[in-house]
This record gives C-alpha cells, structure tokens and sequence, in this order.
C-alpha cells in the first residue's frame, strides 16, 4: 500500500467521522430542543439549558427556598386549589426563578422584613406544557399566556405573589384572590378600599424598585424586562432541583 492510497484513505475516514459527529450533534440537538407547531423554541434538556448557562450565567435557574431561605410558598399549581381544579406540577416542593429574577426578589423580601412584611409566591416558573394546558381551558390572553408566545413563567422571569404580615403571618387584603379572571383583579381597578388600594400600591412599591414590571390585569404577576432574551422551558421540578444540586 503506497503513501499517496494511504493519505486518500485516511481522508475518506475523517470525512465519515465528521458527518458521523455532525448527524449525531443533529440529532441530540433534536431531541433536546422542541420546534413545536408555532415555530418556537423550547428546552427539554437539562445538558442543553446547562450548555446555556455554561454560555451565559443569568440563564441559570435558582431554587428559591435556598437563594431566599424561609421564603413562603404556596404553590398553587401543586395543589387542586387552582383554576384548573387540578395537580399541574408533580413533586413541587419548591420553586425556581433566573439568577436575575431571583436576586432581585431577594432585595424585595429584605426590604420588606424592615417593614414587618413578607411575600408569600403562588408561582414562579411553569413548564411550557402546563401553559398549554391551561390555555384549553381559558383562551383569553388576558388571563391565561398564549403557548403561541409563551409565558414570562415558561421563561423563569415572572413570579405571582402577595404580601403577608410577619406577626399574624395572614395575607395582606387585595381585594381578589389569586386567579381571579375579573376586572377587580386588574391592577388598575379602582373601586376598592383604601386599605385594599394602600396595599396593592405597596406590593406594586415595592416589586417595581427593584426592578419588576407588573401586568395589568393580574395585581399578583410581576416579571423582570427583556423576557425574549431567556428561553422557553419545558422542565420538570425535580430535573431543575438536580440541577441546582450541581
């Protein structure tokens, strides 16, 4: 076998190896990453959010009960005491939002213990697939994100909450409960109590100095900007809690 053959053959090889690493990249790529019927993004792998994160630390998902410990939670998604009547994340015994969301919440619940206050969260992120879910059921965007666009929680950018005393530990009046698909719930909303009003602009306050934007029809639901710049995710609970292990 000459030279020349050699060094033929051994191109050959190294082509093969090449489309052989191409098509398999190709195909964990597909398997990690979901182009659903809107035409959108959405992560369903762990190594490829991790891949993220490796890129850009703000991606990572932070498990709020140890960024902010004693934090109250209620989550109501966890439990059949929501719109839905019905358990929509399995093993959720906390909650997650991005490195970014999550530290600015964290200056809000300092602030707020000064004042002998607390937030207790209903929800933080949400799996893309649960937002479809929800969509079935209430198909007005008012209320419910549309999976055509996704949800700030998708993204881990939103957080839905209210106040409470920390001497009685009892919920601030908001004139609503959470989930209240009503013109009442509505930020805006002005036939109210004075002590309702004083307590929303307090919660809105508070969120807003530290840099969260609230949605208007949703006195509870606060998201940090540039949303579009975090992707969407369809993780569970327990995939993410592993995750913060790490």
């Amino acid at each position: 076998m000459n030279k020349s053959f050699k060094i033929r053959n051994w191109v050959q090889i190294s082509k093969l190896i090449v489309l052989f690493n191409f098509a398999f990249f190709q195909q964990t790529a597909a398997q990690s990453k979901i182009i659903n019927k809107y035409g959108l993004v959405v992560i369903n792998s762990t190594k490829v959010l991790q891949k993220e994160i490796e890129a850009d630390s703000s991606k990572k998902m932070i498990d709020l009960k140890k960024e902010i410990p004693g934090i109250n939670l209620d989550l109501k998604y966890a439990t059949t005491g929501n719109f839905m009547h019905e358990k929509l994340y399995r093993s959720a015994s906390t909650t997650f939002l991005r490195k970014p969301a999550a530290e600015d919440l964290k200056k809000v619940v300092k602030d707020l213990k000064d004042q002998n206050l607390a937030v207790k969260v209903f929800d933080a992120y949400r799996p893309y697939s649960v937002t479809e879910q929800m969509w079935q059921k209430v198909k007005d965007s008012r209320y419910a994100a549309d999976p055509a666009t996704g949800s700030g929680h998708n993204r881990g950018v939103a957080v839905d909450l209210t106040l409470i005393d920390l001497k009685t530990h009892k919920e601030l009046p908001m004139g609503t409960g959470f989930d209240n698909f009503s013109d009442t719930a509505h930020s805006d909303f002005t036939g109210l109590s004075p002590q309702i009003i004083q307590n929303r602009n307090l919660l809105k306050m508070m969120m807003e100095k530290y840099g969260f934007k609230q949605l208007s029809t949703e006195w509870w639901h606060f998201y940090i900007p540039d949303a579009s710049s975090f992707e969407l995710l369809d993780l569970s609970f327990s995939d993410l809690k592993k995750m913060s292990r790490k």
